[in-house]
């Protein structure tokens, strides 16, 4: 169901369902409890986010509600938990997008920090297929990268993307062969792994209050966010680092 893999200081969890990768009430348990266990230990420094077989996910498995009226608005509570344990992770996320990412599939996609993607994985937004409003975040995060306009033809026409068009509409940060899909995620992570984690966590914040902020209110952030940051180890470490001409040892702390 959920695969778990460490390889150093980077955890990688990867959708193990049948076919397509789609997500279930138990997936979704699943998910949450891994994400949150990532953000308790210390020894994870960075998280890539993947599905097994064909599909990265395809979304929400419908043949959970066969025969029952859904009840939407709790399920999606399942869906939040996870969409808030990625976001608020204090530890860089990438998603390593092997096949076709769809509907929800496509949204836990983009609430990682950075996407990888594969030359023969493909993108959909998908809701609008089925009757269905955007939800795990879609309506958060598509503006953001490609506008409003974009984002509105995205969800309405519901397109297949390629990788190449996600790339050239700043959906993914980069497009590589399948075989070595893996390979540079991996890559990315161990190197942002190395890095200054908590600063980067710091950054992340700032980056996602400024959209509610007025310029005041987000120099004021800056200014309480630097403060925390000033008083880190790794502060510490990089200032001597600079002064000794050395590369820095980050720590996280």
């Amino acid at each position: 169901m959920l695969e778990k893999t460490r390889l150093e200081s980077v955890l990688v969890l990867a959708l193990d369902r049948p076919e397509v990768n789609a997500l279930n009430s138990d997936l979704l348990l699943a998910l949450a409890d891994g994400l949150e266990e990532a953000q308790k230990d210390p020894g994870v420094r960075a998280l890539v986010l993947t599905g097994k077989g064909r599909a990265f996910s395809a979304g929400q498995d419908l043949k959970e509600f066969e025969g029952k009226a859904p009840d939407y608005e709790g399920h999606l509570r399942k869906y939040n938990r996870v969409v808030e344990a990625l976001v608020h992770l204090e530890k860089p996320t990438l998603a390593a997008i092997g096949g076709a990412a769809a509907g929800a599939g496509l949204s836990l996609a983009l609430a990682c920090d950075f996407r990888l993607m594969s030359e023969k994985a493909s993108l959909t937004t998908a809701f609008s297929r089925i009757g269905l409003v955007p939800d795990s975040g879609m309506t958060f995060f598509l503006p953001r990268l490609v506008g409003y306009a974009k984002a509105l033809e995205l969800i309405w026409l519901s397109p297949r993307l390629s990788a190449k068009e996600a790339l050239e509409l700043g959906l993914v940060h980069q497009v590589v062969a399948p075989e070595k899909l893996m390979e540079e995620a991996l890559a990315l992570a161990q190197t942002l792994a190395q890095g200054p984690t908590r600063a980067f966590a710091l950054s992340k914040k700032a980056l996602l209050e400024s959209h509610r902020l007025s310029l005041e209110q987000t120099l004021a952030l800056e200014a309480v966010l630097q403060g925390e940051a000033g008083k880190s180890l790794d502060h510490e470490e990089g200032v001597r680092a600079f002064l000794e001409k050395r590369p820095p040892r980050f720590t996280g702390r």
